[in-house]
């Protein structure tokens, strides 16, 4: 059975920090890419950031560059969010995809981790 959970969502002032967990099982990892989407009320859905399977450098957003990055341990099936310096604008569902790197148009959805920046 096919999982992505989710974890490290939360309420945090602006300017503060979270780490967002997604612990994959049930399909092969390391042969996946990763990526973090998220999506505020009454807006679409966006990705956040992705990391190839191999791992190495993650991409951005424009709006999260030089505050968030994205780490994934094919060791321990899960990858990472280190969000910092976060601003109200940050606040949404936050979700973890994964994409076969080997089957066309095979992906898999966590159900999400709430993250609210507010004072």
């Amino acid at each position: 059975q096919v999982q992505l959970v989710e974890s490290g969502g939360g309420l945090v002032q602006p300017g503060g920090s979270l780490r967002l967990s997604c612990a994959a099982s049930g399909f092969t990892f390391s042969t996946y890419a990763m990526s973090w989407y998220r999506q505020a009320p009454g807006k679409e859905r966006e990705l956040v950031a992705a990391i190839a399977s191999a791992g190495g450098s993650a991409n951005y957003v424009d709006s999260v560059k030089g505050r968030f990055t994205m780490s994934r341990d094919n060791a321990k099936d899960t990858v990472y969010l280190q969000m910092n310096s976060l601003k109200p604008e940050d606040t949404a569902m936050y979700y973890c995809n994964a994409k076969s790197e080997r089957v066309r148009n095979r992906d898999y959805w966590g159900q999400g981790t709430q993250v609210t920046v507010s004072s």
